[in-house]
């Protein structure tokens, strides 16, 4: 069964109380499917399945929680908490992917966490990496908030219009609205880690060539 048809099997309201919780535990570091979740309720919504502002309202306050969460974690824990994590899950927190996000946050600081929440990696690792670093809480509230708000809503926002638009002009044929809307949405985050990868490198090789 695929997430969507699992979703439209339950009440609205528990369907927005499981978006909060998928992406508060993926804020806090644990790796699930948070985004697909989203998206998934989101083009539930263009259906009228569920209320669109709730899924963002509770989206949003998942990230924000969460994010808030795993800093406290990762204050109290610091790196021998990624120490552990790397051992049990390298796919997600090995020295690599902690290191990569280390680079963020000493060259852009706060700004990591707001863009952070728009990149799987980022997304799972910058509320307990920031409290690690040791960031100041309230420079890590603004941009969790700021950003958790930008990703839930504008993400929520757009997919559901989306699929407004195809339930529109397709009418009589929604999947193929549907499946375009995927597609969009797949093509989209592809090339937004394609760009993101190629200026990570060019990043390395500057950093490489300075060294």
């Amino acid at each position: 069964m695929h997430v969507d048809e699992w979703l439209q099997a339950i009440p609205p309201v528990w369907i927005c109380a499981l978006v909060a919780l998928v992406i508060g535990l993926e804020s806090l570091g644990i790796p699930l499917p948070g985004e697909i979740v989203l998206v998934s309720s989101a083009l539930l919504a263009a259906k009228g399945v569920v209320d669109p502002l709730w899924v963002g309202i509770c989206a949003s306050a998942g990230a924000i929680v969460g994010d808030s969460i795993g800093y406290a974690i990762g204050r109290k824990g610091g790196q021998p908490l990624f120490d552990r994590l790397g051992r049990r899950f390298p796919k997600h927190f090995g020295p690599a992917h902690i290191a990569k996000a280390g680079h963020y946050f000493h060259r852009y600081g706060m700004w990591t966490v707001f863009f952070g929440r728009f990149i799987a990696l980022l997304r799972i690792l910058a509320g307990p990496l920031a409290g690690a670093l040791r960031m100041p809480y309230w420079r890590f509230l603004v941009a969790n908030v700021l950003g958790g708000v930008a990703w839930a809503g504008g993400t929520t926002a757009v997919v559901y219009y989306l699929g407004r638009v195809a339930e529109k002009w397709l009418k009589g044929f929604s999947w193929v609205g549907l499946g375009l809307v995927v597609l969009f949405g797949v093509v989209t985050t592809l090339l937004v880690k394609r760009r993101a990868a190629r200026l990570a490198d060019r990043e390395n090789e500057e950093s490489a060539a300075a060294g």
